[in-house]
């Protein structure tokens, strides 16, 4: 009956129907204890947090209404559920203002007490489930952020402001790591009508064979392997925000399904034959060559300029290299940890000089790995890029003037390597695989590294 183990208190100074109703739920996946006073079961509430209350409307030392706003004192989303020998309309209503979730007229069979339990319970995970969900769009809407005071990302912000009163569709076109998806939840949340949720779904993660259910849903039987049901994301973000990732990547009859429920605003399960009506905004991006890819016949033209009611071009970051400080200082302050980071102005110099054709993902990895591999508060991301842009001397391997000793000062490529991976080592809890990726080797290579140089 019950998958998650829940607490409930039977509340009934009818000692052998608290025994009964015990024995019988204790069976059904519940913690069930039981009180036979007012102030007794407050005290167990005290202790511990309950899910549902059985309370009876006649106590020795109280009535159920009144002990509802402590029961509810202790936990707001304890489901109340009145047990009443006396049943009327002003009772259940009176239960109802105070507080209760639902109630029961003794006798009840326990086939009824027992879906009347369920309810509540089917209540409380939908409510922990939307309260998840807020919780997530507000963290996720509070760090939108876009950074950048450059010419070519001011047309950005200004079609997201213009954007914002419009529910119309739109197509972000940029290169990979340019932050489109920065972009897309920025045009959501920035919007004059919130709407519900966003979802995202990368067109290019799914095989095609479960893009299309994935995208509508599809019936029961519909095909090898639909055991039930499933409603497609077009279904779930209802009045809310799709988010097509990689749209160029889209197989051609599924775009002309996609393009037909933009014109009719109705999607058809996989399988099923009734339209079903549907109220997203769809935002799709792409780093591929849209206007190549419809000479090629690889994209629809017709969907296309559905897709590009508004149109918004996120220019790379070698274009506007005048954001790199601002993106760095954003990027050491998300991702510091709240330490104070010093970022030299020698470095920003060193990571204006390179063309980041990862954009600003790249930028972000960069930094990153720089403040993990950090021995104190200055990072030296540039360090990590390619050798054209690095700095003419490591900062291990410099010196204050030249000296005729000068190479017994010099700190070998071997001692700079043995302490770049005991660091991060350190840094990352000795978790091998993380340690790896942040380094750029593989596994193996990592090991063999570790044996080789003999880190403990």
């Amino acid at each position: 009956m019950i998958s998650t183990k829940r607490t409930l208190i039977i509340v009934d100074d009818d000692k052998s129907l608290c025994e009964s109703l015990t024995d019988f739920l204790a069976g059904h996946g519940l913690t069930v204890m039981s009180a036979h006073t007012g102030d007794g079961a407050l005290k167990l509430c005290s202790r511990r947090r309950v899910d549902v209350v059985l309370l009876d409307q006649r106590l020795p030392d109280a009535s159920g209404h009144e002990l509802c706003a402590s029961f509810l004192g202790f936990n707001e989303q304890t489901k109340i559920i009145f047990m009443t020998a006396y049943p009327s309309f002003d009772n259940v209503l009176k239960a109802i203002k105070e507080g209760a979730h639902d109630y029961l007229s003794k006798p009840f069979d326990l086939k009824e007490l027992k879906l009347t339990i369920e309810r509540a319970l089917r209540t409380l995970e939908l409510e922990r489930v939307e309260q998840l969900q807020q919780y997530r769009e507000s963290r996720e809407s509070n760090g939108v952020s876009l950074i950048g005071d450059s010419p070519a990302f001011q047309e950005v912000t200004a079609l997201i402001g213009l954007s914002a009163s419009s529910d119309a569709t739109a197509l972000i076109l940029g290169e990979t790591g340019t932050g489109k998806n920065v972009v897309a939840k920025a045009m959501h949340y920035r919007s004059v009508t919130p709407r519900k949720s966003f979802v995202s779904l990368n067109c290019a993660t799914l095989p095609e064979n479960l893009i299309e259910a994935e995208l509508f849903g599809h019936e029961k039987g519909a095909f090898t392997g639909a055991t039930a049901t499933k409603r497609g994301v077009f279904e779930m973000a209802e009045g809310g925000t799709i988010f097509l990732d990689e749209i160029g990547e889209l197989q051609p009859h599924l775009q002309s399904k996609l393009l037909s429920v933009l014109d009719e605003k109705t999607i058809k399960r996989i399988g099923g034959e009734t339209p079903r009506p549907v109220d997203v905004r769809v935002i799709a991006a792409t780093n591929i060559d849209l206007p190549r890819a419809i000479r090629e016949k690889r994209f629809r033209e017709d969907l296309y300029y559905r897709l590009s009611v508004i149109c918004i071009h996120i220019p790379p970051l070698r274009k506007r290299k005048e954001d790199l400080p601002g993106l760095c200082a954003h990027l050491i302050e998300k991702l510091g940890g709240g330490d104070h980071i010093t970022l030299p102005e020698s470095e920003i110099a060193a990571l204006m000089k390179y063309d980041w054709p990862g954009n600003v993902r790249e930028l972000r990895n960069i930094i990153e790995r720089a403040l993990i591999l950090r021995t104190g508060t200055v990072i030296n991301p540039s360090l990590l890029l390619g050798d054209s842009s690095a700095p003419a001397s490591f900062p291990a391997m410099r010196s204050a003037a030249p000296r005729q000793d000068a190479e017994e000062d010099l700190t070998t490529l071997r001692e700079i390597e043995k302490k770049y991976i005991s660091n991060a080592l350190g840094r990352l809890s000795r978790n091998y695989s993380k340690t790896a990726r942040t380094l750029g080797i593989s596994l193996s290579t990592l090991k063999r590294k570790i044996q080789e140089y003999g880190i403990a």
